[in-house]
C-alpha cells in the first residue's frame, strides 16, 4: 500500500517563517537557518519505502519556486488555520497511511518516519511528540474517515498542542514514536547542537 510523507513548507523569506527565532539571531539569519535545514531535511528523508511530497505555502509561490529540490510533488497548503492545512494533507494523499511533519526538526531521520508508518500497522493514528508540548509528526492510517472534529479547537503554539489533538481524535486508537526537538528559539539550536534531539 502506498505511504506517503507530506512535508509542510513556507517559502524562507525573512519575517516570515522562524520569527520567534528571528526575534533573537535576525530575521535574515533564520530564514537562512530554515532554508538550508529545510532543504537538507528533505533531501535525508527520501527513501523508496514512501513518496515524499511538499505541501507549499504560500501557494502560487511555493509551486514556483525554485528553493526546494526537484523532481518532488508540490501541492499548495490552501486557505486555513493550520489544522485545516493539516487535515488536507493528511486527507488529500489518496488511500494508504499519511504522515504529515514540519521541516524545522534537525533530528529526523529516516529510521523516525519508518517508525512511524510501522506503528499504522496497529493504530489509526501516530504522534511525535516534541519537548514543548506539541507534536513533530501526525498520522493517519486512512482506514477510517476522520472526525470532522479533527484538530478543532488546538492551541497551537502552546503546550497543549499535543493533548488537544489527541482529544480531537475522538475513539482512534493512537501510538507514539521518539520524541524530538522543534527549533523555535537559540536555546532549542543549542539542544539539538548538544544531541539532545530524541528520547
Amino acid at each position: 500500500m502506498r505511504r506517503t510523507l507530506a512535508i509542510m513548507l513556507k517559502e524562507p523569506r525573512p519575517g516570515r517563517v522562524k520569527t520567534r527565532l528571528g526575534h533573537e539571531i535576525g530575521m535574515t539569519n533564520a530564514a537562512w537557518w530554515f532554508r538550508h535545514q529545510a532543504t537538507a531535511l528533505i533531501r535525508r528523508l527520501q527513501d523508496p519505502r514512501w513518496d515524499v511530497v511538499l505541501m507549499v505555502s504560500p501557494d502560487n509561490e511555493g509551486l514556483k519556486s525554485r528553493v526546494w529540490p526537484r523532481g518532488l510533488r508540490r501541492i499548495p497548503q490552501g486557505e486555513g488555520d493550520l489544522g485545516i492545512r493539516m487535515k488536507r494533507a493528511l486527507r488529500g494523499q489518496g488511500p494508504g497511511p499519511v504522515c504529515v511533519i514540519g521541516a524545522d526538526i534537525p533530528g529526523i531521520e529516516r529510521r523516525h518516519i519508518a517508525r512511524a508508518f510501522r506503528a499504522l500497522g496497529h493504530a489509526d493514528a501516530v504522534l511525535g511528540p516534541a519537548y514543548d508540548g506539541g507534536y513533530w509528526l501526525i498520522g493517519l492510517k486512512n482506514t477510517r474517515p476522520a472526525r470532522p472534529q479533527l484538530f478543532q479547537s488546538v492551541r497551537w503554539s502552546t503546550e497543549f498542542a499535543l493533548a488537544d489533538t489527541l482529544r480531537s481524535l475522538g475513539d482512534f486508537s493512537v501510538a507514539y514514536v521518539d520524541k524530538l526537538q522543534d527549533v523555535d528559539t537559540t536555546a532549542d539550536l543549542r539542544m539539538t547542537a548538544r544531541g539532545q534531539r530524541a528520547t
